[in-house]
């Protein structure tokens, strides 16, 4: 589950359903939030009883192993990003790709507003990512907690969200918000600083937020979207469809470097996550070329053989969010 919500277009939800332990990680979350609503309205007695039924070493386990695989899939795919960008978003896009097709799946009834929510939904985030670039301005740590907190805060409410439902990814939801660099970077150097001795408070005080969002997200979003699914099913899985499909402006595999260095610089000292890229369609059909095809459709083939899968496994019966 780790590994698979590090990655955009798979979800750990996906994995939990497909190993049979969707209910049983579904159950302990709800149980944990509802501890946590019972103690910030002050029933001690509740709280105390809610805990008691979470399932404490399952559940510590399960997040353990999360940890462990999320750590070390970031080391090597910030590595791959910024080395083998081309290959590594075309990994990205197939999976995107194979996802929408799939929630496009689970739509009991598509209809003429469902098509059209799903395109209007679309349409605008593809002129959105337009309007900005994929990279923020570099400045210093501290400057963009102080100024953007409430965006990380934001950013882990809703990914949290996407992480425990079947078929939609976390990382996905921070490609569109445009934290995925940040959120995985800092989980990536936190670490590495400490086991120097050294300590990133601005960093930490990053995750903190980030980590707090996912808390509120569990808490009070996961409420929301089960009711959005449960009495607006069509239309929220259109408008999920319309964000994944809207969304592969910013993982287009091809692109090209325009950033503005200065003539002091070179590609190589501006972090990857700073340079400002342009989508271009391929014009060699070279070595690159072709491995980004090959990523593509063995990614898609992935993905849709986890649908199939999940949906072997959704026969025996499991409970929504």
């Amino acid at each position: 589950m780790g590994a698979a919500d590090i990655v955009p277009g798979v979800s750990g939800g996906t994995i939990a359903l497909v190993l049979g332990i969707y209910d049983r990680l579904i159950r302990n979350v709800r149980t944990g939030a509802g501890a946590v609503r019972h103690l910030l309205t002050g029933d001690l007695t509740g709280f105390r009883a809610k805990l008691a039924e979470v399932e404490w070493v399952w559940l510590l386990s399960l997040l353990g192993g999360v940890l462990v695989a999320s750590t070390a899939l970031l080391l090597v795919l910030r590595h791959l990003l910024e080395n083998e960008a081309a290959e590594v978003t075309a990994l990205f896009l197939a999976r995107v790709m194979g996802v929408a097709i799939v929630a496009w799946r689970l739509i009991d009834r598509v209809d003429a507003t469902a098509i059209a929510v799903m395109v209007a939904v679309g349409v605008v985030m593809f002129l959105l990512l337009g309007l900005r670039t994929d990279t923020e301005v570099a400045e210093g740590a501290a400057e963009v907690v102080t100024r953007s907190w409430y965006v990380f805060l934001a950013s882990g409410a809703v990914a949290i969200c996407a992480m425990i439902l079947p078929g939609i990814s976390g990382a996905l939801i921070l490609i569109l918000l445009g934290k995925y660099h940040d959120v995985t970077g800092l989980l990536k150097t936190i670490p590495k600083e400490l086991l120097k001795g050294n300590i990133d408070w601005s960093g930490l005080l990053t995750v903190v937020v980030f980590v707090l969002g996912c808390l509120i997200g569990l808490i009070l979003f996961s409420k929301v979207l089960r009711w959005l699914l449960h009495n607006y099913h069509t239309l929220t899985m259109a408008v999920l469809c319309g964000l994944m499909v809207g969304s592969l402006r910013r993982i287009w595999p091809f692109k090209v470097d325009v950033t503005p260095y200065t003539a002091d610089q070179t590609p190589e000292m501006v972090p990857f996550k700073h340079r400002i890229y342009e989508n271009v369609w391929p014009t060699a059909f070279d070595g690159q070329f072709w491995a980004s095809i090959v990523l593509i459709i063995l990614a898609a083939l992935l993905i849709w053989g986890l649908d199939y899968l999940s949906q072997k496994y959704a026969m025996h019966g499991t409970s929504e969010l």
